[in-house]
């Protein structure tokens, strides 16, 4: 279950990094993450990206303990139009929808 998520921020991440370069600031950023339990993060950037994302820990301390994330990304496209992806990713792997999703 780690492992397909770590692959899904990957190809997130991907996305983003072949895209074309140009200064871009972080206008907002917020973040809670005390080490356990889960966490949860923010931020907006000036190129009107956007990102959230939580986790929680469920059936901690068992052999079934396992990661839920829950999150969402928007961008910019270079057609103008603002895409976004809500994914959430736990024991049954990772799992994105988006209206606008690119083909």
């Amino acid at each position: 279950m780690k492992l397909m998520l770590v692959f899904g921020v990957l190809a997130l991440a991907a996305c983003a990094v072949a895209a074309p370069q140009k200064d871009v600031e972080v206008l907002e950023y917020e973040a809670d993450n005390i080490g356990i339990g889960g966490y949860k993060f923010s931020y907006k950037l000036s190129d009107g990206t956007t990102r959230t994302e939580e986790a929680v820990v469920n059936n901690a301390g068992t052999d079934n303990e396992s990661l839920s994330v829950r999150g969402s990304v928007s961008w910019v496209a270079p057609d103008g139009q603002t895409y976004t992806v809500n994914f959430v990713a736990d024991e049954n792997g990772f799992q994105p929808e988006g209206a606008h999703l690119p083909k």
